[in-house]
């Protein structure tokens, strides 16, 4: 059957609800792009070195246009406009220019993070992403912010394929269905065959609202890797294995150093926004990732002969948008799909005297901000909690009043969900054992036990703790209200509401008492005190000192070569 009549058999079969197993080759699932690639195996001279390159974004949360970007350079944070859709776009297509055999890759993220998203429920993106041409796709974590139904959607409707081998209908009682997407990819390019396996975070009902991935039952990747890599080498003749993956910089490396991850050659990987700008060789694969929210560019160049890939070479590409023009048709339909929103999107509510951002592991200028908010509200609350989120770019280019304004899109850029406002009662020693959960979800020895976020945010309570230390023993002082904490009393507590949590946990602390839902959210809040307390001044107030790392601690990874720049 030909590539034609492929696609034409595909696409007669999906139109009368037939769900096809995947379990044949999936060279039928190609792009218009693969397929002409296929089509024009014949002029490759296989005895000739050729260069195929891939290009990836990943976690670029719906960041449209240029933004202020933080680079650590000299030991001190500096500051740049890099990103941008429009500007992307140029600088994609100048690569594509330089060669044929360039394909574009998204390993997720891509419809949460920004009030245009919010207020579409990620529709404007659709017709974005597509004007980008991307080849492949993955889901990231977020993809699911808008239910199940909402994410096949919004994927379905992109061009270009989507894979994920670890996302499987949930049939109920625990009964795994079929997968949701196709689980691999294949890319006949150069003379080679190279596979493609996706794997996204498995941890999707625990670090976001449940409600959320409802439906859907993720695994680990662990748990089918070496199935898949049998079955691309040995059934499919791949020369070449490479995973994209939305698992963590932590994660991707420990899976690169597992006997299952045998046979995958590079993991381009994505979610914890890390710059890794020389590939982190393991045992099994070489591991990368490239930055978030538009600022950077990964590409992989890979030197193809006889079939073979006979070398690689990565670099980490930054989108300087201060350099670059704008694609103009990007641009256009950016302006667009912006059009009915922006007026509210730019619209300023209040106003910072320093810099805002939420780059450092411990505390941050960010949550400082919204904690302060909430205690601002909440005052006879003895400890309010925030997420150790990690999206949302800086915000460092004071206006004509010499500060920094505070648009209600960047409320939204900081905290996407509203989420309503709960409260409720812990005792001390509640508090110090999620207090050791958390610190160990960020510094565990064992990279597989680390979660994708930073340190959990407080205000109200002050702990000192050693980041690097003994599972369960980090945690050396823990005070409240200037008092060392007792652990037979009860604590008011104050965090925003998880959909689908059960009714007696609050920021993933189990056995809470009197929990309460408020009338504020978390949008509400922010607004009334930047409009009550503007000019604002969030500088970190070390609540949570690491006594063993500096307070500008970037990443939580270690023990490997890398450095966060």
């Amino acid at each position: 059957m030909n590539n034609n009549k492929r696609r034409n058999f595909i696409k007669n079969i999906g139109a009368l609800g037939i769900s096809i197993p995947f379990v044949a080759p999936i060279s039928g699932f190609a792009s218009e792009k693969e397929n002409q690639e296929i089509e024009n195996q014949d002029l490759v001279n296989n005895n000739l070195p050729q260069t195929i390159s891939i290009l990836q974004t990943t976690d670029v949360h719906c960041q449209i246009h240029p933004h202020d970007e933080l680079f650590w350079e000299d030991n001190k944070a500096v500051f740049r406009k890099t990103g941008g859709y429009a500007y992307m776009a140029t600088m994609l297509n100048d690569l594509k220019k330089k060669n044929p055999n360039t394909y574009t890759i998204d390993t997720g993220d891509m419809f949460q993070g920004s009030e245009l998203s919010v207020k579409t429920t990620g529709e404007a993106f659709v017709p974005i992403l597509d004007a980008l041409k991307y080849d492949l796709y993955l889901p990231g974590n977020w993809e699911v912010i808008y239910g199940k139904k909402q994410m096949q959607t919004l994927l379905g409707k992109l061009n270009a394929p989507k894979i994920c081998t670890n996302m499987y209908h949930d049939l109920g009682d625990g009964k795994k269905g079929e997968l949701i997407f196709q689980p691999y990819q294949i890319w006949n390019v150069a003379g080679a065959k190279i596979g493609f396996l996706g794997y996204t975070d498995p941890l999707v009902p625990i670090r976001q609202s449940p409600v959320y991935s409802k439906g859907i039952i993720y695994t680990k990747p662990e748990e089918n890797l070496a199935h898949y890599i049998d079955v691309l080498k040995n059934q499919e003749n791949c020369s070449y294995i490479i995973m994209i993956a939305h698992l963590g910089l932590s994660q991707q490396i420990a899976l690169a150093n597992m006997p299952e991850c045998e046979g995958v050659n590079y993991i381009l990987g994505g979610d914890t926004h890390e710059r890794v700008r020389k590939p982190i060789v393991c045992k099994y694969a070489k591991v990368v990732e490239p930055g978030a929210f538009g600022s950077f560019i990964g590409k992989l160049d890979l030197t193809v002969q006889n079939g073979k890939v006979t070398a690689d070479n990565y670099e980490l590409l930054e989108v300087a948008s201060s350099k670059i023009k704008p694609d103009p048709t990007i641009q256009k339909l950016l302006n667009e799909k912006e059009s009915v929103y922006k007026k509210h999107i730019d619209t300023v509510i209040g106003y910072s005297t320093i810099p805002l951002y939420r780059y450092f592991v411990v505390e941050n200028p960010i949550d400082t901000m919204i904690l302060n908010g909430l205690k601002w509200k909440f005052p006879e609350i003895d400890i309010v909690l925030s997420n150790g989120f990690r999206f949302c770019p800086p915000r460092t280019t004071p206006d004509q009043t010499g500060n920094i304004p505070i648009t209600n899109g960047f409320i939204f850029d900081m905290l996407p969900v509203d989420s309503t406002i709960r409260t409720a009662k812990v005792t001390g020693k509640q508090i110090k054992d999620w207090l050791e959960k958390e610190l160990n979800n960020v510094f565990a020895k064992d990279a597989s036990k680390r979660f994708g976020g930073w340190v959990v945010k407080f205000k109200g309570m002050e702990i000192t703790f050693n980041a690097f230390g003994e599972t369960g023993k980090r945690v050396q002082t823990v005070a409240v209200k200037g008092a060392p904490i007792d652990e037979s009393k009860l604590y008011s507590i104050l965090a925003c509401e998880r959909e689908g949590d059960p009714e007696d946990m609050l920021c993933r602390m189990k056995g809470v008492v009197d929990p309460k839902n408020t009338t504020s959210t978390l949008h509400t809040v922010m607004i009334d005190y930047l409009k009550n307390n503007s000019p604002i001044t969030p500088i970190p107030a070390k609540s949570a000192k690491a006594l063993d790392a500096p307070d500008t601690l970037l990443t939580q990874v270690t023990g490997v070569d890398y450095v966060f720049k």
